[in-house]
């Protein structure tokens, strides 16, 4: 104590003259420092151990900016974690298999007019014994898989009857992408006669008994041997949902046909392991002209030598991310979509950190009197740096705990909505070292500023009353709370700018009433041969308007062909693939497709076997004014046609595809097998009590089979699933960003009013109104947030510009949304600082001034 006596002398003070509170004195405890020595002796345990009772104190003291810092921070965390969690889930999508990093996806591209297309995932069957022969010194495993997606099959024993997703796959498939066996070995497939069925479904379907050797009926046709059992496949795996798999060789024997198919038709995916001594692009470069060189080979496959195929590999890490080929080059696709959420996540956390340095900073006055004596007794810069970042980590690591709480709370939620099953790793050791690096990212983030701009402070000027910040000293904070409404209103253009593509997408017409319509699929024999019963019978219960079939769904577009020439087609130009579709007579009323110009199908004109309907897509490529009555040739091995056909009518198009895309020409014919039933519910009939009536008529005729359909309209509501998830995403965390900000400014603005406490009381008495006041208090906090929507405007235009290339259907970008954001956060900015401001301004004038 004499050493600091001293240097309150020297400064012309007395220890009276200055008013100590408890967190100076904690410093002069017996055992932290002793009478004869300096402050740079103070034990290095006694002194951390004093850091954190001084911060905890701090906090007490100042509950009201405490809440706002340690809510603020743990709600920027908790924004921060959710996110993360979900980025991993997508940039770990299929690292599930063990053979990842050697895995791909076969795919097939070409020339087409001048430009380069790669992306076409179905692949002909040659092609198969094309790359396990002539190839097989680059592969491991090559595996075939029946189409995208799977299909519906039923599964029975005799006390159980399922409806399962299963799919048709190559026997080395188990193996190749390492699928975790609960029973049975991964050779389960090699037998012609097997099943391989996931754990949920047997437990579906034989409870607690083992299911090995277990014989399950398929689709009231097949009996198969179960012969194996694996783990259901997470959600972030490529074939998520897939409950059974039947073996390549049985559908080789069970679809004859498939062995028929010749290089042009495209109907099957294949997907290779490549051996680990190459990799994927000089395999690609090897496999790059096995098809032309294939087709040569046969010598009366010219035509499909127009396209210049060229087959490559799409590796695994790129199925889920980046998908998407633009005229030969891989795009971003839904990367973007990642990158976006994960750039909202460092924002909200930034966002939190930068209200902890504005309240850090703009309540210095209060802590410089601390700082003076502190220096003066000896304390050096880096210690006092060191007492304001264990401040800030106390406020960080209690911040963390209550963050966690929060993802805790809300991660159920949080998956429902994004359609995840993510978990907190606790037992994972990287999630605690990346948590310790958080914390202590966040730390030094949060508490750099406030450490280095308090630790400067002169105590001479301190000591003698003679210190005030400057008017600089604001800049900061200023330039702070303008970064903040920067994000905080570009987030909210691109939310409303995400909302607007949707509902434009949304509002697209589709050509087709989706309502009430729906699809069912046939399962089994038994619906193929007793279809016309069904149909009498539908009909008969009076909440049916008509009955039709089609071979795909009608929210997807099920085939693409070739081979057809028409009037005036140029005969060098390449070959267009167009949709197809097989309906029969019944279709178009079912679904309520419109005619520009022609008719319908007919079942009473035994012509029509002979005609087709194209859509406007179709007519306006053929360049075909008046199509109806126009002779359209069509020859194709696939479908077993070669003669001459009669456009019926002209349809307005027909959403099937992506709705984010141009429509694409599509022809509808009459013939061949129709997998679908469509079913359109009379306009006015309750759906809960139509169904029960509909479900009976299947009941009875197809007992066997579960009644199982789907509602077009839910169908069609699907392809918005990825952006609509975005867009819920993006709306949630920007209230949340917004929230944040909010926050810091309703602090800065009860300190601002408590700082011009006196003031306020002088401007009332002279006679200044509330609004006067309000206006006075309010003015610096408008003027920054008018700033920052001049700045968040231009970049948030670039970004989405860019942005919205990626979708041929789009929106434009609107000035309202832009005005809107703006207009939007200068209310948000009003409310949150006119409560402190109008509050300031009622207050009674004679408290802030009787000790005047």
């Amino acid at each position: 104590m004499e050493l600091y006596g001293e240097r309150l002398r020297a400064l012309g003070k007395t220890q009276a003259d200055l008013r100590f509170n408890a967190d100076v004195l904690l410093l002069f405890r017996p055992g932290i420092i002793r009478p004869t020595e300096g402050y740079e002796n103070l034990n290095q345990y006694g002194m951390i151990k004093s850091y954190f009772k001084i911060g905890w104190r701090n906090l007490l003291k100042n509950k009201g900016y405490s809440f706002i810092n340690i809510g603020g921070l743990a709600l920027g965390m908790a924004v921060a974690i959710v996110i993360g969690l979900w980025v991993f889930d997508e940039l770990s999508f299929n690292r599930y298999h063990k053979n990842y990093d050697h895995i791909a996806q076969v795919m097939k591209g070409g020339h087409f007019e001048g430009m380069h297309y790669v992306g076409q995932r179905h692949l002909p069957y040659p092609l198969i014994n094309e790359l396990e022969t002539s190839y097989q010194a680059n592969f491991k495993h090559v595996v075939p898989i029946s189409g995208t997606g799977g299909w519906f099959g039923v599964l029975a024993t005799p006390e159980k009857t399922v409806s399962k997703n299963g799919m048709y796959i190559g026997e080395d498939a188990p193996e190749m992408f390492t699928w975790k066996m609960i029973k049975g070995t991964w050779s389960g497939l090699e037998d012609q006669h097997a099943v391989m069925i996931s754990e949920s479904t047997a437990e579906a379907l034989f409870g607690n008994d083992d299911p090995m050797d277990k014989v399950v009926r398929i689709n009231s046709a097949i009996d198969a041997k179960v012969t194996g059992v694996y783990e259901d496949f997470p959600k972030n795996t490529e074939f998520y949902g897939i409950q059974f798999f039947q073996p390549w060789k049985f559908y080789l024997v069970d679809a004859p046909w498939v062995q028929k198919q010749g290089w042009e038709n495209h109907f099957l995916m294949i997907y290779v392991e490549i051996q680990p001594s190459t990799s994927f692009e000089k395999v690609s470069e090897n496999i790059k002209n096995s098809e032309i060189t294939a087709i040569k080979s046969i010598g009366n496959m010219q035509d499909e030598l127009r396209y210049s195929p060229e087959v490559l590999l799409l590796p695994m890490s790129d199925w889920h991310l980046h998908a998407d080929f633009k005229e030969g080059v891989l795009l971003n696709g839904p990367m973007q979509f990642v990158w976006f959420i994960g750039s909202i996540g460092a924002f909200v956390l930034l966002l939190a950190c930068i209200n902890f340095m504005n309240l850090s900073t703009a309540r210095s006055e209060r802590r410089a009197k601390e700082v003076g004596i502190r220096k003066t007794i000896g304390s050096v810069r880096s210690q006092l740096i060191g007492q304001f970042f264990s401040e800030s980590f106390l406020v960080v690591i209690l911040a963390f705990v209550v963050a966690l709480s929060l993802v805790l709370a809300s991660l159920p939620w949080f998956n429902l909505l994004a359609g995840k099953a993510m978990t907190l790793p606790w037992q994972q050791p990287w999630f605690w070292l990346g948590s310790l690096g958080f914390l202590l990212l966040t730390g030094l983030l949060a508490g750099s500023y406030p450490a280095l701009y308090l630790s400067s402070f002169n105590p001479v000027k301190i000591l003698k009353g003679t210190f005030r910040t400057s008017r600089l000293a604001a800049i900061p904070r200023r330039v702070l709370v303008v970064v903040q409404f920067t994000i905080s209103v570009a987030l909210i253009i691109c939310t409303g700018v995400i909302y607007n593509q949707l509902t434009f997408v949304k509002d697209r017409p589709v050509g087709y009433d989706r309502k009430g319509l729906l699809m069912i699929s046939k399962k089994s024999e038994d619906m193929y041969k007793k279809m016309e019963v069904i149909r009498a019978e539908l009909l008969k219960t009076g909440v049916v308007s008509e009955v039709g079939e089609s071979g795909g769904r009608v929210t997807q577009i099920w085939s693409n062909n070739g081979g057809f020439t028409w009037k005036g087609k140029d005969p060098n130009a390449a070959e267009e693939g167009f949709a197809t579709l097989n309906v029969a007579a019944e279709f178009g009323r079912t679904v309520g497709w419109q005619f520009k110009s022609g008719r319908d199908f007919s079942p009473d004109i035994a012509g029509d076997s002979s005609g087709l309907v194209l859509n406007e897509a179709a007519a306006k490529f053929m360049k075909l004014e008046d199509a109806v009555g126009e002779v359209i040739h069509w020859k194709n091995r696939p479908w077993g046609v070669d003669k001459d056909f009669i456009v019926l009518g002209v349809i307005k198009d027909m959403v099937m595809g992506s709705p984010f895309e141009p429509i694409k020409p599509t022809i509808y014919f009459p013939f061949g097998t129709k997998r679908w039933i469509l079913v359109r519910i009379k306009p006015g009939e309750v759906t809960n009590e139509a169904l029960p009536k509909i479900g009976a008529v299947f009941t009875s005729i197809v007992p066997d089979i579960p009644f199982d359909y789907k509602f077009a309209d839910q169908e069609y509501a699907t392809k918005f699933a990825t952006e609509d998830r975005i867009g819920k995403l993006a709306a949630i965390f920007t209230m949340l960003a917004i929230g944040i900000s909010c926050l810091g400014l309703f602090g800065l603005a009860s300190f601002v009013a408590e700082q011009r406490t006196r003031e306020i009381g002088i401007r009332k008495v002279m006679g200044a109104s509330v609004a006067n006041l309000w206006r006075m208090l309010s003015r610096e906090f408008v003027l920054l947030v008018v700033f920052s929507c001049v700045v968040a405007v231009p970049i948030s235009y670039y970004i989405l510009s860019n942005g919205l290339q990626r979708y041929e259907y789009r929106t434009g970008l609107g000035w309202w949304i832009f005005a809107a954001a703006g207009v939007g956060a200068l209310l948000i900015t009003l409310l949150t600082v006119s409560f402190q401001a109008i509050r300031a301004a009622l207050a009674n004038p004679v408290k802030s001034l009787r000790s005047e």
